[in-house]
């Protein structure tokens, strides 16, 4: 992967960079204002910022892809495939991905996949998998968009604020 290739057709405005050891208590922040949505992760704040620093950590040791979107200096949201570590599965990786809420609708979304994706394609994995709460439409449209493919539902996986919600199991194959 050539540096910076991710971020070669953003905005001013924005910028795809490597998640780094600076950038975690910003991807900490935009992880908790995501998760306290209630609508978009199975998380409903963030984990401490100690374990959230332990997870990145692990992750960037295990040859998985963690990126952030910079804005003006601050993280407004992430992605980031996780590659499975269990012999005969290391071809597999898990997408994780959230945008703030004021950096959605603007195709950041994609870009970010889109580097994460192909950042990991570049290391060997040929699979990539990710679950989807059902109600999150715009979510869904995208990873279709990314060429993704519904392989199942889990239904009534997640009851809420009074409401069930499905789980869509998606995945992208190279």
């Amino acid at each position: 992967m050539r540096p910076g290739w991710y971020d070669d057709a953003m905005s001013d405005a924005y910028r795809i960079v490597p998640t780094t050891e600076d950038r975690i208590e910003g991807f900490h922040a935009v992880l908790d204002a995501v998760a306290r949505e209630r609508r978009y992760l199975a998380l409903l704040e963030a984990p401490p910022l100690e374990e959230t620093r332990t997870f990145i950590r692990k992750l960037l040791q295990t040859g998985a892809q963690h990126l952030a979107l910079d804005e003006a200096g601050h993280v407004v949201g992430w992605c980031d495939v996780a590659r499975w570590q269990r012999p005969g599965f290391t071809h597999v990786g898990s997408l994780g991905m959230g945008l703030a809420a004021h950096a959605r609708g603007l195709g950041l979304g994609r870009r970010l996949a889109e580097a994460s994706i192909g950042a990991v394609r570049e290391r060997g994995v040929e699979r990539i998998e990710l679950e989807v709460f059902a109600s999150n439409t715009a979510g869904c449209a995208l990873y279709e968009r990314l060429g993704f493919v519904t392989e199942g539902v889990k239904r009534r996986a997640r009851f809420l604020d009074g409401r069930y919600d499905d789980i869509v199991l998606m995945a992208l194959m190279s």
